[in-house]
């Protein structure tokens, strides 16, 4: 059979196993290896039981990840080393790699000063007809000859039609690596870096029925984003560039500690020599989307949470520690409950609320081969407005604490949200990764909070985010070229990838520190970050400070002649 089909088509589930996993069996198996550590697998849809936690590990479902919403590179320390003439770095040398929404590849921000692009190569995972990359089964690549060419001629979309729609992965891109436009004040943070983007497909309906996806709302692949950081991280290998990745996705679905497989996969890449990773953590602080209690031997913990309108569904997570075990009851606005029971792996409940129209599904697992978190899966369907009451009980406890959470903003189609809800430990995933950068946002035109950006820290209490850029009215380039604004943790990412990609020139040409990676970069960051009077660091919400690059120049090379 033609895989590619099985990529595109509704008719097929994809599911994620490690290189060991087993695949149900079905005829014709068609699959797509991830860098040696995992392999997705397209299933027949009519050849295998239908999506659901009780049928599958919810481990081995594709969760679904959206778009994160943005004086910056002055208050970052970067317009200092872009023009200290003993710096003068600008990102020569240095690969930054996006996987978004894609590029408007025609935008000035993304030429030379002869025109020519600075794109070495888009993957445009929306486009089947090939040719494919090296090592992938779909999509369709352009070189940067082909992209040189196209813009060449009159129509260049004749030649490469991959657009950017949404225009979210074009103002990153200009962020971060942005040329220089003089008369309109504008340049990004490593504005000679060549560039790399992927464009993600979008979600399969079947999945997004999954999870109760809002329509129109942006949504994309968990298989597909693994896909996307495997190919950047070989097209970096073939070109032997440094690379950093950017990027501005999230979820709130999945393991939020160190043992996710998103997680996992990243801190891999992360420690990679010369490669660095920046990922945004989310604007869900103000959300309500978050709820942090804790049981004892003796006691229950009553967790109210408001449907404000009728809806088709939503999911909650409950996730406990590896020592705790928790079971967990549900009441109705109008008082019908379904009682819990006694919990092993792998249980399901199930009831239908008659007088509330409602079905609601309850699975105990365990998260991940890596942590063994509890998790317990509610799953919400046609829940009816009002207050409905989740109960946590102590069933083998061992300190009794627990975090749930609702979906991401974006994916809800009405509002749905805790009573009683914690604004900490609000970081979108995968930026709870360890080796890799989580950038959460402040604003630098009032020098205080971003107060939408997410918290840390992650659930194993590592601390995230580990420093915080400029995240509101960051000046940015459009998909119609035009400069534009950007606010969020995503537009804080970019600026992050950006200097860190200078960070990185600066180690591999003035210090010949080639073993640079992720984890040694972090550090040097947070050497150099701003901390603001009467604030005590690290903390949730600024991790260890304020990204200044040109601080953390000078104290790796304190001897340096590079004072203006």
């Amino acid at each position: 059979m033609d895989c590619q089909e099985a990529v595109y088509s509704n008719d097929y589930y994809d599911i994620i196993g490690n290189i060991v996993f087993e695949p149900p069996i079905v005829q014709n198996l068609c699959k797509q290896e991830v860098g040696n550590r995992y392999v997705v697998y397209y299933l027949n849809r009519s050849e295998v039981p239908p999506l659901s936690v009780g049928t599958y590990k919810y481990i081995n479902i594709p969760k679904c990840y959206t778009i994160l919403d943005q004086r910056a590179l002055e208050a970052s320390g970067i317009t200092r080393v872009q023009t200290q003439r003993n710096l003068n770095l600008l990102g020569d040398g240095i690969l930054i790699g996006f996987l978004d929404t894609g590029i408007h590849y025609e935008n000035e921000a993304f030429r030379n000063t002869d025109g020519s692009t600075r794109i070495v190569a888009i993957w445009d995972q929306t486009l089947p007809d090939g040719p494919h990359p090296e090592g992938f089964i779909y999509g369709t690549e352009y070189t940067k000859e082909e992209i040189d060419y196209a813009l060449r001629q009159e129509n260049p979309g004749k030649y490469v039609p991959q657009t950017d729609e949404i225009g979210h992965g074009t103002m990153l891109a200009s962020i971060a690596a942005g040329s220089e436009d003089a008369e309109n004040d504008f340049i990004g943070a490593a504005p000679h870096a060549d560039i790399a983007v992927v464009k993600l497909k979008p979600a399969k309906q079947n999945l997004r029925d999954f999870y109760y996806i809002r329509e129109g709302a942006v949504a994309y692949q968990e298989n597909d984003i693994f896909t996307a950081i495997d190919y950047l991280n070989r097209l970096a290998d073939r070109r032997g560039e440094p690379l950093v990745l950017c990027i501005g996705l999230g979820t709130n679905q999945g393991n939020r500690g160190s043992g996710g497989r998103m997680a996992t996969y990243l801190d891999d890449i992360a420690s990679l020599f010369r490669r660095a990773v920046c990922i945004a953590v989310g604007d869900e602080a103000n959300a309500r989307h978050h709820y942090y209690g804790s049981v004892s031997e003796d006691t229950t913990d009553r967790v109210e949470v408001n449907v404000t309108e009728d809806m088709k569904g939503f999911i909650i997570e409950l996730w406990g520690h590896l020592s705790d075990t928790f079971a967990v009851s549900v009441t109705s606005p109008t008082g019908e409950v379904l009682q819990r029971v006694a919990v092993w792996n792998g249980q399901q409940q199930k009831q239908f609320f008659l007088l509330e129209n409602t079905r609601v599904v309850i699975n105990y697992q365990l998260g991940s081969e890596r942590s063994r978190d509890q998790l317990i899966h509610i799953d919400f369907e046609n829940p009816a407005r009002g207050l409905w009451t989740i109960e946590v009980f102590p069933y083998r406890i061992s300190d009794g604490n627990f975090n749930m959470y609702l979906p991401i903003t974006d994916f809800l189609e009405e509002n749905v949200y805790f009573v009683r809800s914690n604004p900490d430990m609000t970081l979108t995933v995968p930026s709870n990764a360890k080796n890799p950068m989580a950038v959460g946002g402040y604003n630098s035109i009032t020098n205080g909070i971003y107060i939408e950006s997410g918290r840390g820290y992650a659930m194993d209490g590592t601390i995230k985010p580990d420093y915080v850029a400029p995240a509101v009215n960051v000046l940015a380039k459009n998909q119609f070229g035009r400069p534009d604004r950007m606010t969020g943790t995503c537009a804080a990412a970019a600026i992050a990838s950006g200097a860190s990609a200078l960070l990185m020139e600066w180690n591999i040409s003035y210090l010949d520190n080639r073993t640079v990676n992720s984890i040694e970069l972090r550090n040097q960051i947070i050497n150099g970050t701003l901390k603001m009077p009467n604030q005590l660091y690290p903390n949730r919400e600024e991790g260890f400070g304020r990204l200044d690059i040109y601080q953390s120049i000078l104290k790796i090379e304190p001897k340096a002649n590079i004072s203006s």
